[in-house]
């Protein structure tokens, strides 16, 4: 089941948020010496709290008996598109379709929400999750390096 993320759902998407993106941490060795910055090391209950409350963040889960199993936010974006946001299921849930299940739900969510097009941030080097994102008609616009990360920050779009 997908639904709305409450307050009292923090601390676990923190945990799921933090599981799920280690595994492409360790895949491609990034480590929080290496990028302190990364979604795996820097995701905190104080900062999803601020962004659901401060920046109205849209957030969903996907439960699985009572347990958040999956995770995404929408940030809405004053150019009347909206920004998914940290879309992962925990590691042994994968392979079983949430991902593609909460990705849908965040085009009919946002659809709703006014946006006419979603804007997504990767790491470039993560071939299989682009194409897995080219597959829900997903663009590549472009790409960009930071100092701070030891990878290529690479950009998608989809209009909705």
């Amino acid at each position: 089941m997908i639904r709305k993320a409450e307050a009292s759902d923090i601390k676990e998407c923190v945990k799921v948020i933090r599981e799920g993106f280690k595994t492409v941490a360790d895949e491609l060795d990034i480590t929080p010496e290496n990028a302190p910055r990364f979604t795996a090391f820097a995701t905190t209950e104080e900062r999803l709290l601020y962004q659901l409350a401060d920046e109205n963040r849209h957030m969903y889960v996907h439960t699985d008996d009572g347990n958040i199993t999956g995770y995404c936010s929408l940030l809405l974006l004053e150019s009347g598109g909206c920004e998914l946001n940290n879309l992962c299921v925990l590691p042994a849930y994968r392979h079983g379709g949430i991902g593609a299940k909460l990705l849908e739900y965040a085009f009919e969510a946002a659809r709703e929400l006014g946006c006419s097009r979603m804007e997504i941030g990767i790491v470039e080097e993560n071939r299989v999750l682009r194409r897995w994102y080219e597959g829900f008609g997903f663009v590549h616009t472009g790409v960009k390096k930071f100092e701070f990360f030891p990878f290529t920050c690479g950009y998608m779009e989809k209009k909705l």
